[in-house]
């Protein structure tokens, strides 16, 4: 069987996600876009359980799935959501004295990633997740 093509084009899709995510968060990297992407995606993890996770990765894209388990403490305790605030306030943790990252990441975070994944099936995953999921990601 030949390579995927989502492997084979997996560094050209990621690098397009980062540009568009950077124009609509309206920052000047993609590296500070990188940050925050990788801060809402920890953000979010927080909230799930692994086996949640572990579904949600799968509608992702390979290089952002990858992200979206970057460093991963399994034995973090689980949180609850909480308000948009106050889960911006947890993006904005990730590497304090590095993360540019916006008032609206998560939401810009958000918007951008539904145009890189199946929204059907991040829909489908996102319903069958804890409370609070479904509205994480509504843009």
């Amino acid at each position: 069987m030949p390579v995927p093509v989502e492997y084979q084009r997996a560094s050209d899709d990621f690098y397009r996600y980062l540009i568009d995510a950077r124009d609509t968060a309206g920052l000047w990297s993609t590296h500070v876009t990188y940050t925050m992407t990788q801060g809402v995606f920890q953000t979010f993890r927080r909230r799930l359980s692994t086996e949640d996770a572990i579904a949600f990765a799968n509608v992702l894209p390979i290089c952002l799935k990858a992200l979206f388990v970057t460093d991963w403490n399994t034995n973090e305790p689980q949180k609850p959501f909480e308000t948009r605030e106050e889960m911006t306030k947890e993006v904005k943790s990730l590497r304090r004295e590095h993360n540019f990252s916006t008032e609206t990441a998560i939401r810009d975070v958000a918007t951008v990633l539904r145009r890189y994944v199946d929204e059907e099936a991040f829909d489908r995953v996102l319903a069958q997740l804890p409370d609070g999921a479904f509205d994480f990601w509504e843009v």
